[in-house]
């Protein structure tokens, strides 16, 4: 079995009355297609449901993938270009998606999009190692009911080091932010 890519994004849905929702989600591409696997329950699913579109964003700003996990909101948002939504003002890229397939799974179903429109809006410079490091630990944040604490303890021990080595400003605060919603996860099951 080939496992297939998954690259981290920031996907913004909106509901029916048309408020926004920002995560961090990975997603994969099947062709031209791009496939997200949402848990059950999620506010994500819920909105593409109800409204068959998505975008997701591409951004080299970490704060964002952090700030969406810890309620420390850094964005702004601006209009989509085709669907009725929003995408990242200054985000390095985004696709504007219309959902044309549910794959059904009691825990993770697959939704298929077809991307409606695309653009680029800056260049990427690359990611230095502590960016990487806070996507990670976001990624694990997400997880917190899921993982057994002490493995998210002993990966965010391995991780400390890209931060102490190559963070700037912006992978200070994120990390920071991280950092204190898992020691709140912690602290609220004493």
């Amino acid at each position: 079995m080939t496992q297939q890519m998954i690259f981290e994004t920031i996907v913004v849905t909106n509901d029916v009355a048309g408020k926004p929702h920002v995560t961090p989600f990975g997603i994969r591409y099947q062709n031209d297609q791009v496939l997200i696997s949402p848990f059950r329950p999620s506010t994500t699913l819920s909105n593409v449901i109800a409204t068959k579109s998505a975008v997701i964003n591409f951004t080299d700003d970490v704060r964002i993938f952090a700030g969406a996990l810890t309620e420390h909101q850094t964005w702004k948002l601006k209009s989509a270009n085709i669907i009725s939504g929003h995408a990242l003002d200054g985000a390095l890229a985004h696709k504007e998606l219309h959902l044309i397939e549910v794959n059904e799974d009691n825990v993770r179903p697959t939704l298929v999009f077809d991307v409606v429109y695309q653009a680029n809006h800056k260049p990427f410079q690359g990611f230095n190692r502590a960016q990487s490091a806070v996507v990670e630990l976001a990624v694990l944040v997400s997880r917190l009911h899921m993982l057994p604490i002490e493995k998210i303890q002993n990966e965010m021990q391995y991780l400390q080091i890209a931060i102490d080595k190559t963070a700037g400003e912006r992978e200070l605060e994120a990390w920071g932010w991280l950092v204190e919603k898992i020691y709140q996860n912690i602290s609220s099951k004493v």
